[in-house]
């Protein structure tokens, strides 16, 4: 039930009069208002700032409503959710490391790969270190388990 009202509430806000930045001001200053304890000096600044700021309410209290703690103890608490282990703080920031650095890493590897085989892989094999290995009885054990491309 609660995760309706957040979604009529997130789709309300979507399609509010207000423009996109005046949406996003709103739910960045009432996240603040859910990640930290609600009766401090800094989420009076924060409301103040809502209501004197040209920002969306409904944006900043969708931004509440999103990080807020009871919210993601409720999601915690169901059964598949429990399974994530994200209540670990190693596991979710890993993950959240991973969904900011993922792509940037997937395009600067594949070019990377590609510009040493374009350049450097003819030098490396010429090398006698190289040539050691690869006629070694070893490496031969190796190449017949290898995958074959």
């Amino acid at each position: 039930m609660i995760f309706l009202k957040l979604l009529q509430s997130f789709v309300e806000t979507l399609h509010s009069e207000g423009t996109p930045g005046q949406v996003a001001a709103g739910i960045a200053l009432g996240s603040v208002l859910g990640l930290t304890p609600l009766l401090n000096l800094h989420n009076a600044l924060a409301f103040a700032l809502i209501v004197v700021l040209n920002v969306s309410f409904g944006g900043a209290m969708l931004g509440w409503a999103l990080f807020v703690t009871p919210l993601w103890t409720t999601f915690y608490n169901t059964p598949v959710m429990a399974l994530t282990n994200f209540n670990n703080t190693v596991v979710l920031g890993s993950l959240v490391c991973w969904l900011v650095l993922g792509i940037p890493l997937f395009l600067v590897s594949r070019w990377g790969v590609a510009h040493y085989r374009a350049t450097v892989a003819e030098r490396v094999k010429r090398w006698r270190l190289y040539q050691l290995i690869t006629a070694s009885k070893l490496y031969n054990v190796y190449r017949l388990f290898r995958p074959e491309r």
